[in-house]
């Protein structure tokens, strides 16, 4: 297998969906522009991206390896590319409805995929968790680059124009090269025999997927992958209205400002690719959720009686609004690394059914997250929503220590099998 050419086109893969996933937000606002349709009935949105992620990957997860991950990635690829060009063909509320149905889909097909392939491509534990670090890195360049790629193509000075449309083109070329590059890469068979060596009807491969969760490691790292997902979405979630309502920051610039936080996510989730090749994800992971705990203390007193200038731009910000946001650069190997961990610690074959698990405790850990910080933010106020995350980071604390012991002992009960 030329690995080099399927990384290649993971990376791709991951940078196309993460660009079309977190376009939502300004899709609604054209939707309000272009469409006259109101808020309430344009956030129904945010529901056709997310719940086909957690139902597809959850019912499907299981038979993909019988499908072909490669399958999968390429039927991803080609229901996104066709919803991006109906989108520029049939314009309205209702395609853009279809459009986000499609890339929930195509998103669920191609994370179990992707997170499965990394299985087959690395060669150990540091590879794997080095190659998932850079491949979510990679998503957080992409919804970085989302921001400023439809940006180009929106008219500030006509509301009605739907010059924004254009952005799919680019984006339904970008999926045809990438099925291109799927398709004329070698990627042998041999390595789903295991998965193919097990008969059994769908259902029942549906029920050994559940069956996983009974697994003292598996449901150790449920929980772990659902608290974390619930700080970073509860955080990234309401750090604009943090900086709106607490900061006192312009609305434009609250928003800006939180791109820090995405920024933080990928810098710091490339810089863990790298580390990972040369320390353990234990010791990394748990100064990492130190290093989050003190910025968490350190900076969130400084976000009472903040004064600002008369015209607040980037150049006079306060300091607190550049340092909160760094929190990304620590959680961020978090998430990767230890989805990494569970997936080393089983065979290939469970790869796809265990990643069915993760996507969907990972988008109830967002939602759950979402709704807790926001109903804190309301009854009492932003700081003490945010301070509050201390306490899933001091579980996780636990959970990692607990996971360790798990995985070490897995593997020393995997070396006498292989010895004996």
């Amino acid at each position: 297998m030329n690995n080099w050419r399927i990384k290649l086109s993971l990376l791709l893969t991951y940078f196309v969906f993460a660009i079309l996933l977190n376009s939502v937000g300004i899709v609604i606002l054209q939707v309000i522009k272009n469409y006259e349709v109101t808020k309430s009935a344009a956030s129904i949105l945010e529901g056709f991206k997310d719940l086909p992620i957690a139902v597809v990957s959850f019912l499907v997860a299981s038979y993909l390896p019988r499908f072909g991950y490669r399958n999968s990635l390429v039927t991803g690829l080609v229901i996104v590319t066709l919803a991006c060009l109906a989108m520029t063909q049939f314009p309205g509320f209702a395609m853009t409805k279809i459009l986000f149905l499609a890339v929930g889909v195509g998103f669920a097909l191609v994370k179990v995929s992707v997170y499965a392939t990394v299985g087959l491509i690395t060669e150990n534990r540091q590879s794997h968790a080095s190659f998932m670090n850079t491949i979510e890195g990679f998503f957080m360049v992409g919804v970085l680059s989302g921001y400023w790629i439809f940006g180009l193509f929106i008219n500030p000075d006509e509301p009605k124009s739907q010059s924004w449309l254009e952005v799919y083109y680019y984006l339904a070329v970008l999926g045809v090269l990438n099925i291109l590059l799927l398709l004329s890469t070698p990627f042998k068979q041999h390595e789903h025999e295991e998965a193919d060596s097990e008969p059994g009807s769908a259902v029942a491969e549906f029920i050994a997927m559940l069956k996983l969760v009974k697994k003292p490691m598996v449901y150790v790292f449920v929980i772990s992958a659902f608290l974390y997902v619930l700080i970073e979405q509860g955080i990234g979630t309401w750090l604009p209205t943090f900086n709106n309502e607490i900061l006192k920051l312009p609305t434009d610039i609250s928003v800006q400002v939180t791109s820090i936080f995405a920024a933080c996510l990928a810098i710091g989730r490339l810089s863990a690719g790298y580390l990972l090749k040369r320390i353990s994800w234990y010791a990394l992971l748990n100064a990492c959720l130190l290093f989050m705990s003190v910025l968490i203390l350190l900076t969130l007193p400084m976000t009472r009686d903040v004064t600002l200038a008369d015209n607040v731009t980037w150049q006079n910000l306060p300091l607190v609004a550049w340092l909160f946001p760094c929190i990304g650069l620590f959680m961020a190997p978090i998430y990767p690394a230890i989805n990494s961990v569970i997936l080393s610690a089983l065979p290939k074959n469970k790869h796809a059914a265990m990643t069915g698990l993760i996507v969907l405790f990972s988008a109830l850990g967002g939602t759950t997250g979402s709704l807790i910080t926001g109903l804190v933010f309301s009854a009492f106020d932003g700081q003490t929503a945010f301070y509050l995350t201390l306490l899933p980071i001091a579980i996780i604390f636990l959970t990692l220590k607990l996971l360790s012991n798990f995985v070490s002992k897995h593997e020393y009960s995997r070396q006498e099998q292989a010895a004996s």
